[in-house]
């Protein structure tokens, strides 16, 4: 049974980076993408970035240029490097396996 589970989250002020983990456990299949995705209250859960086992990367457009996602090569830890942070990225934070399993979520703060 796959398992996650995050760290890395917290407060930051906007234009400050800050980068998540997750740690990956139990079989995961060739065709399952890991990913990250967010939610604030009161909205629906929203794709940040996913990675399939051969490294090809999306991302929403709101963070194109500013995220970047990576695995390793055990597909056993799953990164999100977050940099020039914005208010609006203010979210709890959610590592997914094949957009079915999740962790549960870390917070991540950004001020002004």
């Amino acid at each position: 049974q796959v398992q996650l589970a995050e760290s890395g989250g917290g407060s930051v002020q906007a234009g400050g980076s800050l980068k998540l983990s997750c740690r990956v456990s139990g079989y995961i299949g060739w065709w399952c993408e890991l990913g990250w995705y967010r939610q604030t209250p009161g909205q629906e859960r929203e794709m940040v970035s996913r990675i399939s086992s051969g490294g090809t990367t999306y991302y929403a457009d709101s963070v194109k240029g500013r995220f970047t996602i990576s695995q390793d090569n055990t597909r056993g830890n799953l990164a999100l490097q977050m940099d020039s942070l914005a208010t609006e990225d203010t979210a709890v934070y959610y590592c997914s396996a094949c957009g079915k399993v999740w962790g549960q979520g870390t917070q991540v703060s950004v001020s002004s």
